[in-house]
């Protein structure tokens, strides 16, 4: 990745205050799918972490991972299958594989399914998000896929660093780039 692409990535990044009563800022990532030229590089970007470990298919939870996942798939030239959360929607009219994800950043605890008949026994899955605070969905996504998981792909990894090397997460910033 180059270092254009990191600034870019920080200039169109920005924290919000949501105000009282709240006591946290609210990242604002809109910037990122505004810029053309940071579009245009993240697929590859966010490809390079694992290109050399060959994914055969590009998996990612709802909602901004079906944005970055297949831009990644492309890079790869490898398919692309959506990790559905439960409830959000209805019901799948077809087999699913479903897995619970530990307590996100808000406690909350989640399941994340995936089609079960677009993922082979013998798949190499690569798990795109944009944002990895805690690891709950790549956790819960590894779980769901098994030895076919390869690792993460992000683009912010603010996970403790023992969190980073259980789950292999690779990312093109990390949360203290991002710092207000």
């Amino acid at each position: 990745m180059t270092d254009d692409l990191r600034d870019r990535l920080r200039r169109a990044f920005r924290w919000t205050d949501p105000g009282p009563p709240s006591d946290y800022l609210v990242s604002d990532r809109s910037g990122w799918w505004r810029d053309p030229v940071i579009l245009d590089a993240l697929g590859p970007a966010l490809a390079d972490l694992f290109r050399s470990d060959r994914p055969t298919v590009v998996v990612s939870p709802e909602v901004t991972g079906f944005l970055l996942g297949p831009l990644v798939a492309r890079a790869l030239r490898v398919g692309f299958v959506e990790a559905y959360r439960a409830g959000a929607r209805r019901a799948i009219a077809e087999e699913m594989i479903w897995a619970e994800v530990p307590a996100d950043h808000r406690g909350d605890v989640q399941h994340l399914g995936v089609r079960r008949r677009l993922l082979a026994e013998d798949d190499r899955v690569l798990v795109v998000d944009d944002w990895a605070s805690t690891g709950a969905q790549a956790r819960g996504l590894r779980t769901l896929l098994g030895a076919r998981y390869l690792g993460t792909a992000a683009i912010v990894d603010e996970c403790p660093p023992p969190v980073t090397a259980e789950l292999t997460i690779r990312a093109l910033l990390t949360g203290a780039d991002l710092d207000p």
